[in-house]
């Protein structure tokens, strides 16, 4: 240990955390239903066959603190540092769920509740919006009703719903919604669907090791790749960690979408008005979600810029306070590093 963890401020900065889950028992009571009557995908049946049904002491923590809005979730806050923490309904969230109306009445019941809970601790807490795209036109009146009647400072989406994604016309309500309300958009992962994910689960790749990153990431740049800047100039989309390794490959990515488009190869790829790069400066997000790796955040900072990088823990799944005190210690200025744990936080949110 190198220094002790407090809150307040006394490193010259806040905590803010910005990809914080939680759940609730009726949600993780439909993942076993699911995983139980087979409904589930192969990827959803992997993640949460394991995480809701394993005696695990790993998997029973991450339930127990999953289910925790009070005050358990803020001793371990105060335990590792972090003063804020930007919640959001777990992946999947609802997305996985086949009947329509069970999905809608049950994110807006875990809406009101995490409203609830914002409230018992407004200095602590901020909440974001989580939705059911199965139906987006219902999905656009929720975050208008979270953005205006309980408080919420984001959207969130758990990548593909039954493996459609946001780049598909049908989905864009969402897109008008958000524009509307000026909030920004947080795509989590989610586990692959059944087309994409292959022999994943057989090599033990098919969750946050590898799989969430490969799908979440190619998420992003169809939405990218199809113009979304273009019809959208002010939206905001964040991802996590380490921007699902789009900075990394942000030269051949863009490289190679030119040459495509040049080729006409591909009937979707056509020209942009905003180029890849000026996206990921202008218009992308990331957080350190999960990757509190020196050399991966400073890349991330150097390709995107100082703006555009922001602090997450990734609680409750990964809890670990050296991890916070990795970024504490990351050599980089003073002011961007304020801007990394608090500052970019506080304008992307609007704090």
């Amino acid at each position: 240990m190198t220094h002790e963890l407090r809150t307040g401020g006394d490193r010259g900065y806040l905590r803010i955390a910005t990809e914080e889950a939680f759940a609730t028992r009726e949600q993780i009571d439909a993942y076993l239903r699911m995983v139980s009557d087979g409904t589930a995908d192969k990827g959803m049946t992997s993640l949460w066959g394991f995480y809701a049904r394993s005696p695990s002491e790993r998997a029973m923590l991450i339930i127990e603190r999953l289910l925790d809005l009070g005050e358990r979730r803020i001793a371990d806050m105060d335990a590792t540092g972090i003063d804020v923490a930007i919640l959001s309904l777990t992946s999947p969230g609802v997305q996985p769920l086949l009947d329509n109306d069970e999905a809608k009445a049950m994110v807006s019941r875990a809406n009101d509740y995490l409203a609830e809970r914002c409230a018992a601790y407004p200095t602590r807490f901020v909440g974001m919006t989580s939705i059911a795209p199965q139906d987006p036109e219902w999905s656009a009146a929720e975050i208008r009703r979270g953005a205006n009647e309980l408080g919420f400072k984001g959207v969130m989406v758990n990548s593909h719903t039954h493996g459609h994604y946001l780049d598909e016309p049908q989905f864009d309500p969402i897109f008008r919604a958000l524009a509307d309300t000026g909030q920004p958009l947080y795509i989590h992962p989610q586990t692959l669907p059944d087309a994409m994910i292959g022999g994943m689960i057989e090599a033990g790749l098919d969750g946050a090791i590898f799989g969430f990153g490969v799908e979440t990431g190619m998420h992003l740049l169809r939405l990218i790749t199809t113009g979304i800047f273009d019809r959208y100039p002010d939206l905001q989309i964040a991802v996590g960690h380490g921007g699902e390794a789009i900075p990394y490959w942000l030269y051949r990515i863009d490289f190679m979408h030119k040459a495509g488009v040049a080729s006409q190869r591909y009937e979707r790829l056509k020209p942009l008005k905003k180029g890849m790069v000026a996206c990921l400066r202008e218009n992308v997000l990331a957080t350190t979600s999960g990757l509190p790796f020196p050399p991966a955040i400073k890349l991330m900072l150097e390709v995107m810029g100082e703006d555009r990088v922001m602090y997450a823990m990734d609680y409750p799944y990964e809890y670990v306070a050296d991890e916070v005190r990795a970024h504490d210690l990351l050599d980089i200025p003073d002011a961007t590093k304020k801007k990394l744990m608090q500052a970019n936080a506080e304008r992307v949110f609007g704090l």
